[in-house]
């Protein structure tokens, strides 16, 4: 009888556990960036035209994986990425063909490691990572920006073309009204 006991309390626990377990990503994650493939941003786009903030990165970048648990996660980032961009994660390795429309870009293989021609396309053949894209409603550029960036920082480029600002204003002009704290991030 004890032993019966012991086995259903156990399996009570098991249950209770996996219950528990299945119910967590029914749960919206709030408090992250939503990433969207950049398949996924362009048919958002074309119903409801919004900027792109891009990170272009790779699986064996140290700085990406710092930008990611650091930078991208900072609430105030977070938060204006999610009102004001569609935000795509694009691994500039990948093998994946890329359609846009009617504009096909393929893996390119190169040595041992080879580079996707939209990565490239992007970042003006500049294969530096991390980079972050910026693309206007239309899905043109505006900037490519190369290597890791703080919160702090990169909020303040968010802000900077997420409001127009860059139409109106040179970035150190926008950034010594806006922010008077002095950083040395050029755009």
């Amino acid at each position: 009888m004890n032993k019966l006991f012991t086995v259903l309390i156990a399996m009570l626990l098991i249950a209770g556990s996996l219950v528990s377990f299945r119910s967590r990503p029914e749960v919206k994650e709030e408090g992250k960036i939503k990433w969207l493939t950049i398949e996924e941003a362009f048919a958002l786009n074309q119903k409801k035209p919004k900027k792109i903030f891009i990170d272009v990165y790779t699986d064996w970048c140290g700085w990406c994986k710092v930008m990611d648990r650091e930078t991208f996660t900072n609430p105030s980032v977070v938060d204006y990425i999610s009102k004001n961009y569609y935000a795509v994660k694009l691994n500039a390795e990948q093998k994946e063909d890329i359609v846009l429309g009617t504009d096909k870009f393929v893996y390119v293989a190169q040595g041992s490691r080879g580079y996707h021609q939209l990565a490239a396309a992007l970042l003006r053949n500049q294969l530096s990572y991390p980079t972050v894209v910026f693309l206007n409603e239309k899905f043109q550029p505006i900037q490519p920006i190369p290597g890791y960036i703080k919160a702090p920082e990169f909020h303040q480029i968010i802000t900077f073309i997420g409001g127009d600002y860059y139409n109106k204003e040179p970035f150190e002009q926008f950034k010594t009204k806006t922010y008077p704290q002095k950083f040395s991030v050029k755009i």
